[in-house]
């Protein structure tokens, strides 16, 4: 159920009735669709909604460990049928990016599986520590001193700093645990430069999930956690946004911030739930 008046922060939110006129969502997943390995309650009937409406929509995470096909997976896993078309991920979008602004160019990585596999398919070569002509940087399990200390000395040799995503927490089923801000963050402090930002809060991956869908911003919304990556960015794209509370955010970050979404629900199952 959306959160009832005595609890409203700040803001009145529009009543489920008006979620009518949403033909198209951009859904973030992770603190949305799932905490780590572990699926949200009513997961099966939120994608039931989607399904049977029909609602369009798009997988768009600022995430860029997993390649689409990864997430296809983990979502199998969890008794849910996407393509790898209905993702979009940070990574894809950076890729994108720096195919058009720098073609062919030589690119030092920090991040996984989703991120070099995207750079790669839009015809970026992947550098060493010893030249690049960028250095992009997006969530590393793996992440070492060495890593760090090759990004570091290559930025301040000029290189272009590019963050996949500035999020600077991962939510999962342990907590809150260290995202690719704080990896961001420890590097413009090592050099004094400021990564440009590609993911969310940016409008990119949003133009390209709307572009995908064929659906205009005034007849979708952005679906996430997080107010200062998924609803900005919704907004800045001159989407409706709504935010569950089952991820980054909660009650006393919302009644606080500056950004508020149009609709506010605990969690895709009330959602579903209270969906006209």
């Amino acid at each position: 159920m959306v959160m009832p008046m005595t609890d409203l922060p700040r803001a009145t939110y529009r009543s489920p009735e008006e979620l009518r006129t949403i033909e198209a969502l951009v859904i973030d997943m992770d603190g949305v669709l799932w905490r780590g390995d572990v699926p949200m309650p009513g997961l099966h009937a939120f994608f039931d909604l989607l399904r049977s409406r029909p609602i369009r929509f798009r997988l768009a995470t600022n995430n860029p460990t997993r390649t689409p096909e990864q997430y296809v997976a983990k979502l199998a896993r969890m008794g849910v049928h996407v393509t790898p078309q209905e993702i979009l991920t940070s990574a894809i979008v950076t890729a994108r990016y720096l195919a058009k602004e720098m073609p062919g160019a030589r690119v030092f990585v920090i991040g996984m599986d989703g991120l070099h596999q995207a750079l790669l398919e839009h015809g970026l070569r992947i550098g060493d520590g010893e030249a690049a002509d960028c250095v992009v940087v997006g969530l590393d399990t793996q992440l070492t001193y060495a890593k760090l200390a090759d990004a570091a000395l290559l930025i301040r040799a000029g290189a272009r700093f590019i963050g996949c995503n500035p999020d600077v927490t991962l939510p999962s089923e342990r907590g809150l645990l260290p995202g690719n801000g704080a990896t961001l963050a420890y590097l413009q402090a090592a050099t004094g430069v400021a990564p440009l930002i590609i993911g969310k809060p940016e409008r990119a991956i949003f133009d390209a999930a709307l572009e995908a869908m064929q659906v205009p911003a005034a007849r979708a919304a952005t679906l996430g956690d997080r107010l200062e990556t998924d609803i900005l960015g919704g907004q800045r794209a001159g989407m409706h946004s709504i935010l569950v509370l089952s991820g980054a955010t909660d009650s006393a970050q919302l009644a606080s911030s500056p950004i508020q979404p149009d609709w506010v629900f605990e969690s895709i199952q009330e959602l579903a739930a209270a969906w006209p």
